[in-house]
């Protein structure tokens, strides 16, 4: 295109649409047409994003976008040194809007309201129509969850996900689950009896557009949380897809067994940690399941392994997406159970004498990485039983792990992690205390605090919080149904017994930086 061509489209991809499909869903044509692509230094900073994190989002971006120009489409790509650090996304489509003048701005909808509204915002103060179409990306649209969820009491997971399995015919047999199962969860909660010898995961060394990245942000963004040594994500389609066939082959056969366990210094073990491909759209979700369900077939891996992967894909994923967007943009903010501690330190530095704790935020500081038991029965079941507030926790995981992106993230933290949604997302909160741990893990060996004590010195925290936690809320939980068992158990306790435990966990709190977890 000629610089004294007009431009039709303006189409502004975000730096987690990278799939060369969008570019025929946004109706482009390569001689009317541009792609602007922009690295935004406010998308690290709010909240602070960890370090490779962002070096995966800017590198996948950076490869797209030599791809791009390569197949000969117009693009204008701005990078962090390219512009004022400060701007955001609004700033930056402004800025193209003006340089371009085209007849509408084209995009894939974002994965997040505050984005949207943004771009929204930009469109309106330049006097340009916007087409923003629905991802396609995703099995489910948002008219089909809707159509779902509506007048529903309770939005149950299991039940959408039954409804995906049958709607794209995925492990099903003559309109029946294959194997006569739904759901083979009951077969995947083996704990590991000895160290495991799991396959170590595909890494990448860096390339020269990754290396140019990682100098950038050193330059840019010197203050962003973790370590950026060892990074190895991949950041194109061709080693997504290297990825993708390597947890086929090499860990999804036992995938199933051990998807919840845990064991000290190894969190990737049998996953497949393909989240971060496939949110930034290098992966599709329908070839990853095809690609299990191939397994399955050939005789490769068992059905609770493929059944358990597949659930997470087309079960989890989508039924979280589909919350985000059918829930009032206040989801957020909510704090059902009404708790205001402040984050503890050690998630950002991992210096405590928990081993579970330590061992668990370690991975995130060094790797962006922790499997879903991790984050949510380690991380996520402490700040919640400790009484963090939900807000906190959710920057936390929104900056600190590589696949985070506010739709997928925002649920499961808000709502599965720390239930202040009310019960949306969960109808029971997720809360252990350290015989969990010591069940699903070889944590507790070693470790300075005895699991087998609620109160004192050496008494396991997730105890002492566990028990604080059920005291606290004990009318609150009195007529979920799920919770009766559980808090019969506080009939055990007499009222010193119960004071003891909630002097104790104040003082922890005191101790962690928690402080008051009421509103003043």
């Amino acid at each position: 295109m000629s610089s004294s061509s007009s431009i039709r489209k303006l189409a502004f991809l975000l730096g987690d649409q990278l799939d060369m499909n969008y570019l025929d869903s946004l109706g482009l044509d390569q001689d009317q047409d541009l792609i602007c692509m922009s690295e935004v230094a406010d998308a690290s900073e709010n909240p602070p994003s960890h370090v490779q994190r962002t070096v995966l989002f800017l590198s996948a971006m950076r490869h797209f976008a030599e791809q791009l120009k390569d197949d000969g489409w117009n693009v204008s790509y701005t990078t962090l040194t390219d512009q004022d650090n400060t701007q955001n996304f609004e700033n930056k489509l402004e800025r193209y809007i003006n340089d371009s003048n085209p007849e509408e701005v084209v995009m894939i909808e974002p994965g997040s309201h505050s984005v949207i509204e943004s771009i929204e915002r930009a469109c309106e103060s330049c006097g340009v129509d916007l087409d923003m179409i629905e991802d396609p990306h995703f099995l489910c649209t948002h008219d089909e969850f809707n159509e779902w969820a509506s007048g529903r009491k309770q939005l149950t997971m299991e039940y959408f996900y039954r409804e995906q399995r049958k709607k794209h015919d995925i492990l099903m047999d003559d309109g029946e689950p294959e194997g006569g199962e739904w759901n083979y969860d009951k077969q995947n909660r083996k704990s590991f009896k000895s160290e495991p010898d799991a396959p170590d995961v595909p890494r990448f060394k860096p390339d020269k557009v990754t290396k140019s990245v990682l100098k950038d942000i050193q330059s840019e963004l010197p203050d962003l949380p973790g370590n950026s040594d060892g990074f190895g994500w991949a950041v194109t389609r061709e080693q997504a897809l290297e990825c993708l066939d390597d947890f086929v082959s090499n860990r999804l056969p036992r995938f199933g067994d051990y998807q919840d366990a845990m064991w000290s210094g190894k969190s990737s073990l049998y996953h497949s940690l393909l989240a971060p491909a496939l949110n930034l759209k290098l992966l599709n979700p329908r070839e990853v399941c095809q690609a299990a369900v191939d397994a399955y077939e050939s005789g490769d891996a068992p059905i609770n392994a493929v059944e358990g992967f597949i659930r997470q894909i087309i079960g989890w994923r989508e039924f979280i997406r589909g919350v985000y967007w059918f829930e009032d943009t206040d989801y957020a903010d909510r704090n059902e159970l009404e708790q205001y501690g402040s984050l503890p330190e050690f998630y950002w530095d991992a210096e405590t004498d928990m081993a579970c704790i330590k061992d668990a935020i370690s991975s995130v500081i060094n790797h962006a990485y922790g499997h879903h038991i991790e984050r949510l029965m380690i991380t996520g079941n402490f700040a919640l039983i400790a009484g963090v507030e939900p807000q906190q926790v959710d920057a936390w995981y929104r900056g600190m792990y590589a696949d985070a992106i506010d739709w997928v993230t925002t649920p499961n933290t808000i709502g599965m992690a720390m239930h202040a949604d009310g019960g949306v997302v969960g109808t029971k909160p997720y809360a252990a205390s350290g015989n969990y741990v010591k069940k699903m893990s070889n944590h507790c060996k070693g470790c300075r605090f005895d699991v087998k004590k609620k109160v004192g010195e050496d008494a396991c925290p997730f105890n002492t919080f566990y028990w604080d936690f059920l005291i606290r809320n004990e009318k609150r939980f009195k007529e979920n149904h799920r919770m009766s068992l559980i808090l019969k158990h506080l009939d055990k306790f007499s009222k010193d017994d119960r004071v003891e435990l909630t002097v104790h966990a104040q003082e922890l709190r005191d101790e962690m930086g928690i402080g008051e977890i009421d509103k003043d």
